[in-house]
């Protein structure tokens, strides 16, 4: 399995505490504020803050707190200047990782995930060192036992998804990111539980880790997943299964 699939499976399997879930609030907040600000505070017309407020409903965001978002964006009230960007590097044993920011001071952001990527085995590069590994997808995950393949596929199809893969406890139906509202839209009027959809960065390859080399990298992708400036991260690993039952 995949990088960004195998970490979205460990992630749902841990579980999302109260801590985390503020710290998914504070992120989802500077999306929807850059969203507004560089696309206007209207849903219907700025795609991407319609996307990102699917997210802070998915996430039980309360309203207020997306209507306050909106408003910081489009200045009707003060706010923080964020600037997005993104970083690339290695992690162990060459791992691709893709690190996706929204900051009000890059160079503490870069310091940060450049000290974060040396301790646990891995280092930043350049600019484009990485990203030639991931392609931009559209991904939408659905309950496996919410719907069977082949009905998920002509609903999903349809509407213009690429693929449909088998991930553990999902399926994950991909698209072009173009495609992305029409294929989510379409399985949501089918009623199909939707476990997160989102446009990603999918892996083209992987690298297969042994048990040392895995446990660094896990702990390397909780530890830029819980920095503040960070929104989201991808890197091409692929774990076997027995692996990760003796990780627990």
């Amino acid at each position: 399995m995949s990088g960004h699939s195998k970490w979205a499976t460990i992630k749902r399997k841990k579980g999302a505490t109260d801590a985390k879930r503020g710290a998914m609030f504070s992120k989802i907040i500077k999306e929807i504020t850059v969203a507004a600000r560089l696309g206007g505070g209207d849903p219907d017309s700025n795609s991407r803050l319609r996307m990102v407020i699917d997210k802070a409903k998915a996430a039980n965001m309360p309203a207020d707190n997306v209507t306050r978002a909106i408003k910081k964006g489009t200045g009707e009230l003060e706010g923080v200047n964020y600037e997005e960007g993104t970083l690339e590097g290695y992690g162990p044993a060459g791992v691709a990782v893709f690190v996706e920011i929204m900051t009000d001071n890059r160079n503490r952001t870069v310091a940060e995930v450049r000290h974060m990527l040396s301790k646990h085995g891995g280092n930043l590069g350049e600019s484009n060192s990485v990203a030639w590994v991931f392609d931009k997808r559209g991904v939408i995950t659905i309950d496996k036992p919410s719907i069977a393949e082949d009905k998920l596929m002509d609903i999903a199809l349809e509407a213009g998804a690429e693929d449909i893969k088998d991930a553990e406890d999902v399926w994950e139906v991909q698209c072009d990111p173009s495609s992305f509202m029409a294929v989510k839209d379409a399985c949501e009027k089918a009623a199909l539980k939707i476990v997160e959809a989102a446009v990603q960065m999918v892996p083209q390859n992987t690298v297969k880790l042994e048990k040392d080399d895995a446990e660094k990298m896990l702990k390397l992708m909780d530890a830029l997943e819980e920095h503040d400036d960070v929104q989201n991260v991808y890197a091409n690993f692929d774990i076997d299964p027995a692996i990760m039952e003796q990780l627990g």
